[in-house]
């Protein structure tokens, strides 16, 4: 793989002299983070095995773009400079966060990287001058149009009432919206079966029950707002009967570094806490999960929607998460963590959300969301569809070897 040389292939002017197969499809993956690589890998695996399509990726500008690089390494992906992905064309490219999409030559299909639409923001450039209430994040003009164009060549939504927020946040993106479902979501029903062999590969002995303390970035969020909970669990949970893991989003490693980050949680670390490092895939975490203590981001409202006891720490800033989502959902039916009273009382009594109505709020189009993907991905390369029954496929096995000395 190299970042920064230009590559002659498998794109540009003189491509054909060196490729072996000739006349694919090219489609460009742009990854801006952690968190949307993984998710953009699960729309890819179902493309790049199609002998039609040549998959190449991108680092896009991102400030939270550390950790990408290497992840594409360790996936022995084929990488081109983003000085090179902004100068080539390509039949399609596909994102999961939308900082400098208009930059590229190629209708682009632009999919959220978390559980829906679930925080807000201030009107920007391109809302309604008129209107100062906050909006929902990712469905608003400022980040959906650049010169008054529309970016997106398909925007994916996951639900049928997302399309109603668009119509008032940005009327001219309608038109490219699809309702798709959640890759995510159905991946982790796909996974369910498989429990046990999650909790095996966690370590999890017959007897414990594992509790995941799972994070968001910034100061709102459970690492940032609630520094002694870890220290706290560690001392009420026996080691014997409990596995205590930590979760946090892959901008907090980001924003603070690996060896900072695990210096602050060496205590824990040595009490027994566990640590799944951001470039691994934590959904089978949760499947394998008794409990997990959350926030506002995504990783507590797919627990619940798989049927996870779910003990909920609201955000610190008012009005954080947008109204009719899942995460204000979520916030307003689970039990809240209290540090009122013990957390082992708290921990054994927690009790399941209703998984119905969290999945309900998640996705409208609930298994399906590979195929109907797909079928765009292939309507934007002008491409009959391949793997039309294709199953969901069960998330992989989280690894704890690769976690680092502080």
């Amino acid at each position: 793989m190299c970042t920064s040389e230009w590559l002659p292939m498998p794109v540009g002017l003189d491509a054909d002299r060196w490729v072996t197969r000739r006349g694919c499809r090219t489609v460009l993956v742009v990854v801006h983070t952690l968190v949307s690589g993984f998710r953009l890998l699960d729309v890819v695996d179902d493309i790049e095995s199609d002998p039609r399509i040549q998959v190449v990726f991108t680092v896009a500008p991102d400030a939270f773009a550390h950790g990408v690089a290497s992840m594409l390494r360790e996936l022995g992906a084929l990488v081109l400079p983003w000085h090179q992905a902004v100068r080539e064309r390509f039949d399609l490219a596909i994102a999961a966060s939308r900082g400098a999409l208009h930059e590229l030559h190629a209708p682009v299909l632009l999919l959220p990287h978390g559980a829906g639409f679930g925080k807000t923001v201030r009107p920007g450039p391109g809302a309604d001058p008129t209107s100062q209430s906050l909006q929902v994040y990712g469905l608003d003009a400022q980040r959906l149009l650049h010169n008054g164009r529309v970016i997106p060549a398909v925007l994916a939504l996951p639900h049928q009432r997302q399309l109603e927020l668009l119509e008032h946040q940005c009327p001219p993106a309608v038109p490219v919206a699809r309702v798709v479902g959640d890759p995510c979501f159905d991946r982790l029903v796909a996974s369910l079966p498989h429990r046990s062999h999650y909790r095996q590969m966690c370590g999890v002995a017959p007897r414990q029950r594992l509790v995941v303390v799972s994070s968001t970035w910034g100061c709102d969020g459970v690492f940032g707002h609630h520094p002694n909970l870890l220290p706290q669990l560690m001392t009420a949970l026996a080691a014997s009967r409990f596995q205590v893991v930590a979760l946090l989003h892959p901008a907090v490693w980001t924003a603070h570094g690996h060896r900072q980050v695990l210096a602050w949680l060496r205590d824990c670390r040595e009490a027994g806490l566990m640590v799944l490092d951001p470039a691994e895939d934590w959904r089978g975490l949760i499947v394998a999960a008794d409990v997990v203590i959350g926030d506002h981001g995504s990783v507590p409202v797919y627990a619940a929607a798989i049927g996870r006891p779910v003990l909920h720490l609201a955000p610190a800033t008012a009005g954080a998460t947008a109204a009719g989502s899942a995460q204000a959902l979520l916030a307003e039916r689970a039990d809240t963590l209290r540090d009122d009273r013990p957390l082992l009382g708290q921990i054994l009594a927690a009790r399941p959300v209703d998984a119905d109505t969290l999945a309900a709020a998640l996705t409208s189009r609930p298994g399906q969301a590979g195929v109907l993907i797909d079928r765009e991905i292939y309507r934007l390369l002008s491409l009959p569809a391949l793997g039309q029954h294709r199953r969901p496929r069960p998330v992989p096995t989280p690894s704890f070897s690769g976690e680092r000395a502080a």
